[in-house]
């Protein structure tokens, strides 16, 4: 049995402990002009070669209280805390999506999405894929991301982050381009993750290379695991009566609303190997702008053979244009042949406006010199909402 003496030692050490631990936390906050910052590190994703990890993260660290996000950046590290090459674990998306969840109850989880514009998913605020490392995302004074707000959650709920990161390990891949573009035969895929048939003439996309999943790897490579991390910085300000908010909106060139008029978005579309000289793919849709308001910021997301995207206003006019920027190289951040940034728009404040009802059109262009599977065409915009 322990003595009292050494009980009293043991609750001292455990009191120091927890002292320790809150001072570590609180000396994670930078403070750089009025703007906090903090660094935060995913749970670890484990990869061996050809391997796929496609996984969501609950409850996962991010700032507290009524704040105003400024920025969110992010990157995969090894466990030493250094870069990992997008020639060795390539990024094809990840997402941050805010919900809500009942106090004391594990499952009951409502999605706080976006504000707009897919009926079902497309929810998050923050996401991106191998373009992260060089795509600004600052969000300009004196706007802000309103988050945490107490007077917006539901009665008994309390507001939580989540993650879905979806990663490819490519060392020693047969075809690291084919794995990263999701091509069924390098997986070997015939069914979905439910186990259900893909559908006729389905080649390549997110249906065969959902987490669990092997691509095609060169015969005798040694499989070597390794774990990496999502590490992500977020920037912020504490809420006030100065800053101005932005909604998020988020069109996917997939949304059949124009044919439908229903907010319906499929995705991912292939790109077809032209047959002609025109070596242009062109895929557009438009949608009817819930709100009105002021453009402040923009950018595109494509795959790889993505060209750039624009969206246009019901006149014609370019609300933001946005091209991806390859790498050139082998150094981190430059890959040759990866996306590895896209252009962004920031307009001057009240120049570009988008009208309540106004139609919106989006255009995706891809390189069609050959085929591309499982692509997308997204353009997230930030609003500051018309009074």
């Amino acid at each position: 049995m322990m003595s009292l003496s050494t009980q009293g030692v043991v609750f001292l050490l455990a009191i120091v402990s927890l002292a320790t631990c809150a001072q570590y936390s609180e000396a994670r906050v930078k403070h750089e002009n009025g703007v906090k910052s903090m660094v935060y590190l995913s749970p670890k994703i484990t990869l061996h070669p050809g391997s796929v990890s496609n996984k969501t993260y609950y409850d996962i660290e991010f700032p507290k209280g009524h704040i105003a996000v400024k920025s969110f950046n992010a990157e995969v590290v090894d466990e030493a805390g250094n870069p990992v090459s997008l020639q060795q674990t390539y990024v094809h998306h990840w997402v941050a999506i805010r919900y809500y969840q009942r106090k004391g109850v594990k499952d009951d989880r409502i999605i706080a999405g976006n504000a707009g514009l897919c009926d079902h998913g497309r929810s998050q605020f923050f996401g991106m894929g191998s373009e992260t490392r060089k795509t600004s995302t600052y969000v300009p004074d004196p706007y802000g991301i309103e988050v945490g707000n107490p007077l917006n959650d539901p009665a008994g709920d309390e507001e939580k982050w989540m993650f879905d990161i979806h990663a490819i390990d490519t060392r020693g891949a047969v075809d690291a381009i084919g794995c990263n573009e999701c091509r069924c035969d390098l997986y070997n895929v015939t069914e979905d993750k439910d186990g259900l048939p893909l559908r006729p003439n389905y080649v390549g996309g997110l249906y065969c290379c959902y987490d669990g999943t092997q691509c095609k790897v060169k015969n005798g490579f040694k499989s070597v695991e390794r774990n990496v991390y999502f590490k992500y910085t977020v920037k912020w300000v504490d809420w006030s009566d100065s800053v101005v908010p932005v909604k998020v909106f988020i069109f996917d060139v997939t949304d059949t609303w124009q044919h439908t008029g229903i907010h319906n978005c499929l995705f991912e579309y292939d790109v077809e190997k032209s047959a002609t000289n025109n070596y242009t793919n062109i895929r557009k849709s438009s949608v009817s702008f819930p709100t009105a308001g002021d453009v402040i910021y923009g950018f595109a997301q494509q795959y790889i053979g993505g060209i750039g995207s624009a969206l246009y206003g019901e006149d014609g006019s370019v609300i933001c244009a946005s091209k991806p920027i390859y790498g050139k190289g082998k150094d981190i951040g430059d890959e040759a042949g990866y996306i590895v940034g896209m252009s962004t728009c920031y307009p001057k404040p009240g120049s570009v406006k988008i009208a309540k009802g106004e139609t919106v059109t989006l255009e995706s262009y891809y390189s069609s010199k050959k085929k591309h599977t499982g692509v997308l065409g997204l353009f997230y915009i930030l609003v500051a909402e018309s009074s």
